[in-house]
């Protein structure tokens, strides 16, 4: 059994990109990448159209799942085509929308690697010590942050291997063992 089929918090879903705007005339869109799996991205992959929470998105006058015909690497993502979508005006109604796989086609991640969704609503301990929530992952300088909900409010907590004592995706837990005070610097805000 699929250590991510117990949790019934998990998205459908999985976010891979976000479409930020037509590029040319030619039904070309600028495409945010959210996925270190750019063939997610490649011609032939088939993507829905989702939002922010990346449940369903409908977009009038076009599929609810779209076929990329092209891709070319961009400065700040890469430019996608899709089939159907063959001018500027067409184009210009993805913008915004973001792009998504279901959750069954993202393989397990590798042993000791979770997927930024996989922690997401994880609840998380400090030598048995209730810390709350993660609501969201940010990506600093120094590694993964995670953005831990509790009732003094957020916290960032360092994703680090020397803190983590167990992660159990299936029941959506971290234990962690932070160093003592860590807790009072992150929450810091001199």
């Amino acid at each position: 059994m699929s250590s991510r089929s117990s949790r019934t918090d998990l998205p459908e879903t999985v976010l891979v990109g976000r479409v930020l705007r037509p590029h040319g005339v030619r039904g070309e869109v600028a495409v945010e990448v959210l996925s270190d799996v750019l063939d997610r991205l490649a011609p032939g992959a088939k993507l829905l159209l989702a939002d922010a929470e990346a449940a369903p998105r409908p977009v009038p006058g076009l599929p609810a799942e779209v076929e990329v015909t092209g891709r070319r690497p961009q400065k700040s993502g890469v430019l996608l085509r899709f089939a159907g979508i063959e001018d500027r005006d067409r184009a210009d109604l993805l913008r915004g929308a973001w792009l998504a796989v279901p959750r069954e086609r993202v393989p397990e991640a590798p042993p000791g690697t979770y997927y930024h969704y996989e922690l997401l609503g994880c609840r998380c301990r400090d030598a048995g010590r209730d810390l709350g929530l993660v609501v969201d992952l940010l990506e600093d300088g120094g590694g993964l942050l995670l953005i831990v909900e509790g009732e003094e409010g957020q916290v960032p907590v360092p994703f680090v291997q020397s803190f983590i004592r167990e992660i159990d995706v299936a029941r959506g837990t971290i234990d962690l063992e932070l160093p003592p005070g860590l807790l009072e610097t992150c929450a810091s805000t001199s």
